[in-house]
């Protein structure tokens, strides 16, 4: 018997098919909001608040300054300007933190038409209004005369591009009103070093979410991969779909990241077409930016298996355990008041050991507000001097955070050299290292 609906009957259960469809979808949308961890509301004005409470004055006061200015403005802004809520600034606003005991005082001389929201942010101690036509700096400049600072902090620096955002126009601007005492102004470098080389608790955990969120999705990038149809690039846009749909931004240059490369080494570098096929080596280095602040950093590599294979080659998975052991040794390196190029020395002899070719890369490097944040330098520990690296000598110290390899390098039967270089990320604890989440223990195989 056969059964005819009737054309309202039929746009009934089209209705109903839609309806159930949508809510299908909304299921999946409400499924990955709820999944996400990053899809709330940004925690870092707490967070910079806290910053500059606990960890300013630690900063001053290791760095021997008294006080520290900072000039914000419009479009061509300080790169501080957002670790101390000058992130808005219109017109030339200048930020004045000074040490009073234990604590940092900060004075603000914003212009007249950001001093309201400025004052609203609650992160400063006193907001003060420079109304049209008059200096933030000269206004600013004439309350330090009236005080006893000896050494003031300003962003000027040869070798640390975070501590050099003093344009020379604003630099002469305030030295004209400073006057005589133009002479106390120094870099705020190490300021700005010890400032930003640690982390708060809170940031770390946001950090070991956003490296979970990294290596899972590399992983997920490569269960997609089809020997002989998928390339490079494929395996770079499964992983800024997943950025997309999460709503987060690149961890650095947009063009690079990922970096996924199945063939010889290419440095850091965008990924091609090339095709993956049965016997690579599949490299992808990946980081994602969260809240618009946090950068993670984090590699992860992949075999593909020839027909017959059920594992990697002993040669691969060698070169494998090499990378991982050294990544090992690294971490157990890791301790508050070791050198930088300490750790990497630890690296380069394992790698010595195992007989690896040369790297020329760092083992690490500190990771937080950008991929290659500021820190000590995880590097020199091949050279004879490794003073030459400034960075490198300098020491770890508790709530540091680092993204680094493990190395192992060889040739290629076309002359040609291939790097397996698994990257974690670590923190800096009271008595060594830990990693901030499981690191990768095996070879990902594709069939």
């Amino acid at each position: 018997m056969k059964f005819k609906l009737n054309r309202f009957q039929f746009l009934l259960l089209f209705a109903i098919g839609a309806m159930f469809l949508v809510s299908c979808q909304n299921n999946e949308v409400s499924e990955k909001v709820l999944d996400n961890p990053f899809s709330g509301p940004s925690p870092w004005p707490e967070i910079r608040k806290e910053r500059l409470e606990k960890l300013l004055p630690q900063a001053m006061k290791a760095s021997g300054v008294d006080a520290w200015i900072v000039i914000c403005r419009e479009n061509n802004n300080d790169p501080i300007a957002q670790h101390i809520g000058g992130e808005n600034a219109g017109g030339t606003a200048l930020f004045l933190f000074y040490l009073e005991g234990e604590k940092a005082i900060s004075k603000v001389f914003s212009p007249v038409g950001e001093a309201t929201a400025l004052t609203e942010l609650q992160i400063h101690d006193e907001v003060i209004p420079v109304e049209r036509g008059a200096s933030a700096i000269e206004q600013g400049a004439e309350y330090i005369k009236g005080q006893q600072f000896e050494k003031i902090a300003i962003n000027s620096s040869y070798g640390e591009l975070l501590a050099d955002g003093l344009s020379y126009t604003q630099r002469k601007s305030l030295e004209e009103a400073l006057g005589n005492h133009a002479s106390k102004l120094v870099s705020a470098e190490e300021l700005i070093y010890e400032f930003l080389a640690i982390k708060l608790p809170s940031e770390v955990e946001i950090m070991t979410k956003a490296a979970e969120l990294t290596a899972q999705w590399q992983v997920e990038a490569y269960q997609q991969v089809v020997p002989g149809k998928t390339t490079d690039a494929d395996v770079a846009k499964f992983l800024k779909k997943k950025m997309e749909e999460y709503g987060v931004k690149d961890g650095w240059s947009p063009d690079q990241n990922p970096s996924v490369n199945s063939g010889p080494d290419r440095g850091h570098s965008h990924p091609t077409d090339k095709v993956i096929m049965p016997g690579d080596v599949i490299q992808t280095d990946f980081g994602i930016r969260v809240y618009d602040m946090w950068v993670s950093d984090i590699q992860r590599f992949a075999y593909v298996l020839r027909e017959g294979e059920t594992t990697a080659p002993d040669s691969v998975q060698f070169y494998f355990e090499s990378s991982i052991g050294g990544n090992r040794i690294a971490l157990e390196a890791m301790k508050p008041g070791v050198l930088g190029y300490q750790v990497d020395k630890a690296q380069r002899d394992w790698m010595d050991e195992r007989g690896s070719e040369y790297v020329m890369w760092s083992t690490g490097h500190p990771v937080g507000y950008v991929a290659h944040d500021i820190g000590p330098n995880l590097g020199a520990g091949n050279l004879p001097d490794p003073s030459v690296r400034p960075a490198a000598m300098k020491p770890l110290k508790e709530g540091m955070l680092f993204a680094f390899d493990g190395f192992h390098a060889w040739k290629l039967p076309d002359g040609g050299t291939k790097t397996m270089s698994v990257e974690e990320t670590a923190v800096v604890t009271s008595d060594g290292a830990r990693y901030l989440i499981k690191p990768q223990e095996e070879l990902i195989l594709i069939k």
